[in-house]
């Protein structure tokens, strides 16, 4: 045992514990480790801390633009729709006025409604005539796209119910409505707001949407109105050796009537066809005249003429109208008339 401590204190006092312990190379060598280690020691927090502040700016960012940021546009933007849709709904065509529930009053226009025309409106009042009794009534016209205002109905007092009614269900105007477009008509009782109706003003010459095609603007346009329709033999009333009608001389508004109709120069009658198209000129408005539709088959010769046909017509309203006559889908002849009666 004694002898291998022996050894062991030999093996302890060698260079490594003993004397010049480490060579000037060695010395160096540890050194230089030592202040590599430092210099990785000192960096590491900087380089982290970078990094991190980098990352938390990225991330902060990140998050603005894929969360924040959507939520701001969506907001804004739903803001603007929900206004937008606010006010179409506002200008939405509608032809009564409702509250709680309850419709208060409606109004019924020409189908022609037609911008720099007058026409007739038909105002129906729900609520019992008390409410109206002895109050002044207007309505004012606002246009959408211009913001113009129009009073329609001046200052007018009710003092009566509507003819033959105990309300004031049939409350009837005509006025003219001056621009196409949408207009809002607000109805005021003693100054005081009572409702509103949106209605939408044509412009120009509207077609009804079953009239045949080949009838054209165009052919309205060229109505000439001094030539009016001249008395012809057999009680007939029309243009002398082209176009004309037995009945057309006693009128009646708004009656089934029978008129006959004799057309000059036609080669083949009994296969044409003969379309009536009326024109009212106050009111600028088409019509079907014809009470079985627009068109109607020619018959033989009758009266002198060679091509004629009876017929059932219904005249809606009083004033200048132009019969403008087709034959197989070609503008044959117009005939004017004043119906008055």
């Amino acid at each position: 045992m004694e002898k291998e401590l022996s050894h062991l204190r030999k093996a302890m006092n060698s260079s490594t514990h003993k004397g010049t312990r480490f060579t000037e190379i060695q010395k160096q060598k540890i050194r230089a480790s030592l202040h590599q280690q430092e210099e990785t020691v000192s960096r590491k927090p900087k380089i982290s801390i970078y990094m991190v502040t980098t990352l938390a700016a990225s991330l902060f960012v990140f998050l603005f633009y894929t969360t924040i940021s959507p939520n701001l546009t969506s907001n804004g933007g739903g803001n603007q729709g929900t206004k937008a849709t606010l006010e179409d709904s506002e200008w939405k065509v509608r032809y009564e006025y409702s509250k709680n529930g309850k419709v208060l009053f409606g109004v019924s226009p020409d189908p022609y409604l037609t911008a720099g025309k007058p026409f007739g409106y038909l105002f129906s009042f729900n609520e019992p005539f008390e409410t109206y009794k002895g109050k002044n009534i207007e309505v004012f016209a606002t246009h959408k796209e211009t913001g113009e205002r129009v009073n329609v109905i001046p200052k007018n007092k009710i003092t009566e119910p509507s003819s033959g009614y105990s309300t004031l269900s049939r409350f009837t105007t005509r006025f003219t409505i001056p621009k196409s477009g949408l207009w809002k008509f607000e109805v005021f009782l003693n100054k005081e707001f009572y409702g509103d109706i949106v209605l939408s003003v044509g412009s120009g010459t509207i077609l009804p949407v079953d009239i045949p095609k080949f009838v054209q603007k165009s052919d309205f346009e060229k109505v000439d109105w001094n030539r009016k329709a001249v008395y012809i033999d057999n009680n007939m009333l029309g243009n002398e050796n082209k176009s004309g009608v037995i009945g057309a001389d006693m009128p009646s508004i708004n009656i089934n009537q029978k008129w006959m109709w004799h057309l000059w120069g036609i080669k083949n009658p009994e296969r044409s066809v003969l379309t009536v198209v009326g024109f009212h000129k106050e009111t600028g408005t088409v019509h079907q005249i014809l009470t079985t539709g627009w068109s109607t088959h020619l018959g033989g010769e009758n009266n002198g003429a060679n091509a004629h046909i009876p017929s059932s017509v219904n005249i809606s309203m009083a004033g200048e109208w132009a019969m403008l006559l087709y034959v197989d889908g070609k503008l044959f002849d117009v005939l004017v008339y004043n119906i008055n009666s």
